[in-house]
């Protein structure tokens, strides 16, 4: 019985001893399939740095269009090209439609002119988009209003209150 035991365990060994060279054959087999790519030769060229126009909407304001990028130099295979652009239909236009500004709370309003203004400074340019650093905008100061003195009501209720104790 105890011969059957120990051919058992025998029998074991030498599988599980069997798997783990075929497991360290299939790692090393696999990494000699990796070949060490050689590093991609860098050709130094006259050609001069991209040039982007602006976006230009392909209809609308806002949305999906194309740009125009051209660069110099003798030897360059390629001197123009157009590429896909998107202007967010968010963004204030009144500043350039590739310009993001972060804007502060608007400003008291100037009784002489009936406006309020605010500052924005540049938050994001688009494709290197000539931007200014920070920008003003205005708008009418809506209803003006003036404060209603709050002594005549609070007189009333003390009025109505002592009507009301006396009846």
């Amino acid at each position: 019985m105890q011969t059957q035991q120990y051919l058992q365990q025998r029998r074991k060994f030498a599988a599980a001893l069997l798997a783990f060279i075929f497991i360290l054959a299939a790692v090393d087999t696999a990494e000699a399939g990796k070949k060490e790519k050689p590093e991609k030769k860098v050709k130094k060229s006259d050609c001069g740095e991209w040039q982007w126009s602006v976006c230009v909407p392909t209809s609308g304001d806002c949305g999906l269009g194309t740009r125009e990028g051209t660069r110099t130099g003798a030897e360059c295979k390629q001197t123009m090209k157009t590429q896909r652009c998107k202007i967010p239909c968010n963004w204030k236009k009144q500043f350039g439609a590739e310009c993001k500004y972060q804007f502060q709370a608007w400003g008291e309003c100037d009784l002489n002119t009936a406006l309020k203004t605010r500052t924005g400074s540049l938050k994001r340019a688009l494709h290197n988009a000539d931007c200014q650093k920070t920008v003003t905008i205005s708008k009418p100061c809506g209803k003006l209003t003036k404060p209603k003195p709050q002594e005549s009501k609070k007189k009333k209720k003390e009025g109505k209150k002592q009507e009301k104790m006396l009846d």
